[in-house]
């Protein structure tokens, strides 16, 4: 299928990496529901899902995992704030790229930009402190959004003020503050924000899924990993 005009732009960008690590010390990380190995780990448990990961970028000789992007996982019915009783609108379709790594890595802006807005999430299960990012390429306009933070990452930030590429602008969260996920970065492109502040939806329901695969296209367009 070809590319959009915005998921042309998006890879045709020069883009800073988002953490510093090479792109060949990435490996691949499946979380869907069709992870056979996830059926014998309790999902629910961020301590046994973080040694999961951890060990699976072990065995792979790795430094970080990458993934996520329209998976449909399981692990979300742990939570009631994506799961409801009609199947149809359960959101359990992961719109963002995932990068699992520990605690207080840092976070650097891909690309020049302003912050848009910010915010503590503090639902069960959701991104926790997380930074969204307005940028323009010329005509074309688009935002980040970047889940999962540390507090720190959050404090003493300006609505509007300028971001360069390759600036430190977060550092990663634990599960304590991060929604009780083991840690990691959720990464998103979003094409029009609506009237999201701080905020935007990183799961999709069946329903919904055809409008954010449009509005939120592949991540990795971007960061080139794998």
């Amino acid at each position: 299928m070809p590319l959009s005009i915005f998921e042309a732009i998006l890879c045709a960008l020069n883009t800073h990496p988002i953490l510093n690590v090479p792109k060949s010390d990435y490996t691949f990380l499946d979380l869907s529901i069709h992870n056979s190995e996830l059926n014998n780990i309790n999902v629910a448990s961020s301590k046994d899902l973080e040694a999961y990961i951890f060990n699976h970028i072990e065995k792979n000789n790795a430094k970080a995992a990458f993934g996520g992007y329209l998976e449909h996982r399981g692990i979300y019915k742990r939570s009631t704030y994506f799961n409801e009783q009609n199947p149809k609108i359960e959101r359990d379709i992961h719109l963002g790229l995932d990068l699992w790594i520990e605690a207080n890595t840092s976070v650097f802006s891909p690309l020049d930009g302003k912050i848009h807005s910010f915010k503590n999430n503090t639902n069960y299960g959701d991104y926790g402190p997380t930074i969204i990012l307005q940028h323009q390429i010329d005509a074309f306009g688009f935002y980040s959004l970047y889940g999962h933070l540390s507090l720190e990452s959050i404090e003493n930030l300006k609505i509007g003020a300028y971001v360069k590429q390759g600036q430190q602008i977060a550092s990663l969260g634990t599960a304590k503050v991060n929604g009780d996920y083991p840690p990691h970065l959720h990464f998103q492109i979003i094409k029009d924000i609506q009237d999201y502040e701080g905020d935007y939806p990183g799961v999709s329901n069946q329903l919904d899924l055809e409008f954010y695969k449009v509005n939120c296209p592949d991540p990795n367009l971007l960061l080139g990993l794998g």
